[in-house]
């Protein structure tokens, strides 16, 4: 009989290994999806305009020239025009792409660390500890999440990792439910209660057998939660209460752009294309990454 559960739980883990993460499936199914291939593209601009800025900028984003570039239309000098400042748009919007990425990165890392921790003790652990942890959830989701944010910027700082942080502490409630009832699905199969009766410990089966089996949603949560973060991000600056001048954010240029949306259009067409283009691109890579890490999901398209 030991050998029978010793059996099941070594196949629990070779079947963890060879289903989601198969890189072949995974990777005939996700170029099936036409949208996700072209959010792939577009998120991988993004990365490579952030990662390579000093090389790809024409112009220094802060650099002034009130006097000969002030406003000017796009041009083989200034490809996307200039601000009110004379400054080139386009570097601008190249380095804030480093901005938006920055934040939404680091933002829905700290939702998902959080959410993850939570979620997993609730759906493992059960109980009062589940009762008291998703108590705690709700009170955090029923929290306006833009107020909050207004709250935070108030009083700290508005730099980057000040927001970022403050989107992750409001962001993580629905990361917390998607692991939860992840959890609570995996952790009654069979090779589940195979670990158990072999002994180990139950920080063992929430690690080994668990965790790996309840991540794939969450890697989707966490695309999808990208997108919605640097949106946030670009709302909060528009408003004025985000990343301040000079540093170069999507967001204040569309909310500093529209006093002169009339006069010199490409101030704030930009670079809010730019930021439809970038949460687009993650919510079609997000599409994507679901179908293929659910056979089910694969199976009901074809």
């Amino acid at each position: 009989m030991q050998n029978i559960l010793v059996q099941q739980a070594r196949t629990s883990q070779g079947d963890e290994l060879s289903g989601p993460a198969n890189a072949a499936r995974f990777w005939r199914t996700f170029r099936r999806h036409r949208l996700g291939l072209v959010g792939l593209v577009i998120v991988g601009t993004m990365v490579l305009a952030a990662v390579g800025a000093p090389y790809l900028a024409p112009a220094d984003p802060l650099a002034q020239d009130i006097l000969r570039a002030r406003l000017q239309p796009p041009s083989a000098a200034h490809p996307l025009g200039t601000d009110e400042l004379g400054r080139d748009l386009l570097s601008r919007l190249i380095y804030g792409a480093r901005i938006s990425l920055t934040i939404g990165l680091l933002a829905e890392g700290t939702a998902l660390l959080i959410g993850s921790v939570i979620g997993a003790l609730a759906g493992f652990l059960g109980g009062r500890v589940d009762d008291l942890l998703m108590r705690i959830t709700e009170i955090f989701m029923a929290i306006p999440s833009l107020l909050f944010l207004i709250a935070v910027v108030a009083i700290l700082e508005p730099n980057v990792v000040t927001i970022a942080l403050a989107l992750g502490v409001i962001g993580w409630p629905s990361e917390a439910r998607v692991m939860r009832s992840q959890v609570l699905a995996v952790k009654n199969l069979e090779y589940v209660t195979a670990a158990h009766a072999l002994g180990l410990r139950p920080y063992q089966v929430l690690l080994r057998h668990i965790l790996p089996n309840a991540l794939s949603p969450m890697i989707v949560v966490g695309t999808l939660g990208i997108a919605g973060a640097i949106l946030t991000e670009a709302t909060l600056s528009f408003l004025g209460l985000g990343i301040q001048q000079p540093i170069p954010s999507w967001g204040t240029m569309v909310y500093t752009g529209q006093n002169y949306i009339f006069t010199a259009w490409w101030y704030a067409v930009f670079p809010g294309l730019a930021i439809m283009l970038t949460v687009l691109g993650f919510n079609f890579v997000g599409d994507a990454l679901r179908d293929a890490l659910d056979p089910n999901r694969v199976t009901q398209r074809t």
